[in-house]
């Protein structure tokens, strides 16, 4: 069967970011605002409660319908002005819709215990108690209706604008990379997948080449970093919050104490990984690792680039062996044409899945140049896609899980893939190259995640006294990641700070800690997975179903009787991977 490597968006929108349709659909969607901000006027009934959040969760699923089309526009041709335009009306639909989200959630919050009990018992609100209990404890929290929606008005063009402006100068960025004997323009996502090369002195030389431009660009990106923070740490002032982790933790629904027991169960086992590092460095034939080398695939005779083709026929094998529902559903998404995967300048860098709920769809934006890291991230983000696709009949509020869950579905495809691979490998040779990729993807959940952590934190902190300087972001940067590498790097990445999308993400705060909560969650799930065999299939989907309607502790306990705030869950995960180190290094040593 052929898969495309381009993805179909005519589906939902005929024309591009000139599309009359998609116009129609935005002007219908602002008329149905308006609509309901008139049906929210004054006192409301019961019943109009009711009414109201039955059709907030509506429009949200055309917001988010909208909100997809336009993030693969931007994605697949970041030069197209007109889908940078349209970004701005979505934002203006989203600050509406912010609005009247915090109304009704005023409403929420008003309304007598007994009252709240007569809402959640109308059959419309069926299945979404818990997200309205939610809903009604962020109003406590929160400033007026009026004030929230002042906050709102002003974020279209401060907050998210800076976002906006960081996404367009990434995009115009075109940094020349000498390459067989010329000189070749390349966006920032194709420079990334060069510093993932087996052959080191490509890795160099696109490190030091990445490392000059963004050092180029670092004043410009440190007005946006400092601006958004700053913004986000005003509002949090006016809010009366002064952790910076409230918000994030509030949003993936966890406690902090699960985050502190997560990630000091990681420091406590880094020794082990310093281990992995030193092997991996002997293997490449150099005496320390640097920050260019900490991905990079180890050199096998007879090498070759996996096709598009190829990668995706054994995702979905590997997914039959696991779950033949995943299997049916993949092999559905790739011949009917859900991903981008072509290798060609224009795009932005990176990957994704963005859902498209009135359709039940999704599309997987990435860039496929035939490693198996590409391979990883493509089953990663088929994960995502399934994901959104096991909530399909669920209610709308009942289908906004949080990232941290998010990333629990696509590390578990990349689990099945990673461990298939492994098992099958021919020989000694290959099943160290791919024992290695499965362990260096942990270490950057458990390494570079963790220096994104530590410098998110600590920015915030010093962003409360004043904006930072280009040297002190750079310093800061580094001091991070000496810290989460446990020192063991002959070379950092000061400008990682400027080159990491997440750091300049608006609807998100601290994009990161929760990749690494996914990871480990999943390899837990996956652990249960396999002692139960192919009767865990439906238990698996009847978590996700989950995601979106438990805290992450209740969700643990409910289908894995654990304890996330307790150490051994984490620790158990971790012996995973811990596993894999352990054989590695065996490999590695009977093949000296």
């Amino acid at each position: 069967m052929h898969f495309p490597e381009n993805w179909d968006l005519e589906t939902f929108f005929a024309g591009g970011s000139e599309s009359s349709e998609f116009l129609d659909f935005l002007v219908k969607t602002k008329n149905q605002l308006k609509q309901l901000d008139q049906q929210l006027e004054g006192e409301l009934t019961l019943a109009q409660l009711t009414e109201g959040l039955v059709h907030v969760q509506q429009i949200g699923l055309r917001q988010q319908h909208a909100g997809g089309f336009v993030s693969c526009l931007t994605a697949q041709n970041v030069k197209d002005k007109q889908a940078l335009l349209l970004q701005g009306q979505l934002l203006e639909i989203g600050a509406k819709l912010q609005t009247l989200s915090d109304k009704l959630e005023q409403e929420l919050a008003s309304l007598s215990d007994s009252d709240f009990a007569k809402l959640t018992e109308q059959s419309e609100l069926d299945g979404v108690t818990f997200n309205l209990q939610e809903k009604r404890q962020q109003a406590i929290e929160k400033l007026s209706p009026a004030e929230e929606k002042l906050a709102a008005g002003l974020a279209i063009d401060g907050y998210h604008a800076w976002g906006n402006f960081y996404n367009q100068a990434v995009g115009r960025m075109e940094i020349p990379f000498e390459e067989d004997g010329e000189v070749k323009s390349l966006s920032a996502g194709q420079l990334q997948n060069r510093m993932n090369s087996s052959d080191r002195s490509v890795r160099e030389s696109a490190f030091k080449v990445n490392e000059e431009a963004w050092q180029k660009e670092a004043d410009v990106f440190s007005q946006t970093i400092n601006h958004l923070a700053g913004f986000r740490l005003k509002l949090y002032e006016a809010r009366g919050w002064d952790n910076v982790l409230k918000e994030p933790l509030a949003y993936n629904r966890m406690e902090e104490k699960t985050l502190n027991a997560m990630w000091d169960t990681i420091t406590a086992n880094k020794p082990a990984f310093y281990q992995f590092m030193e092997k991996k460095a002997e293997l490449l034939g150099i005496e320390k690792l640097s920050f260019h080398d900490v991905n990079a695939p180890l050199p096998l005779e007879n090498d070759k680039k996996i096709s598009y083709q190829e990668a995706c026929d054994l995702i979905i094998k590997h997914f039959r062996a696991f779950s033949p529902k995943l299997a049916e559903f993949t092999e559905g998404a790739l011949r009917d044409g859900w991903i981008e995967a072509e290798d060609r300048a224009g795009k932005r860098p990176g990957g994704f899945c963005t859902s498209f709920p009135l359709k039940k769809q999704s599309r997987i934006f990435m860039t496929y140049d035939g490693t198996m890291a590409n391979v990883a991230t493509l089953a990663h983000e088929l994960g995502h896609a399934y994901h959104s696709h096991c909530l399909t009949e669920k209610q709308p509020f009942a289908r906004k899980y949080a990232m941290n869950v998010a990333e629990t579905a696509s590390t578990f495809a990349e689990a099945i893939v990673s461990d298939a691979l492994v098992e099958e490998a021919e020989s000694k040779e290959l099943k160290l190259s791919l024992l290695e990729n499965k362990i260096s993807r942990a270490l950057a959940f458990f390494m570079n995640i963790h220096a994104r952590f530590l410098f998110e934190t600590r920015f915030y902190e010093a962003r409360k006294q004043k904006s930072l300087s280009v040297e002190e972001l750079n310093a800061l940067m580094e001091e991070a990641q000496r810290e989460a590498f446990g020192n063991q790097l002959t070379e950092y990445s000061p400008s990682f700070w400027a080159s990491k999308l997440h750091f300049h993400i608006t609807h998100v705060p601290f994009y990161n800690f929760p990749y690494t909560f996914g990871y480990l969650f999943s390899q837990g799930i996956y652990k249960q997975a396999l002692e139960a065999g192919g009767s865990f299939e439906d238990s698996y989907i009847a978590l996700l179903e989950d995601t979106a309607s438990m805290t992450v502790e209740d969700l643990a306990k409910k289908h894995l009787d654990a304890d996330l705030t307790d150490a051994s869950f984490w620790q158990q995960a971790i012996d995973v991977v811990l596993a894999d180190i352990e054989e590695f290094n065996r490999l590695a040593d009977e093949l000296k």
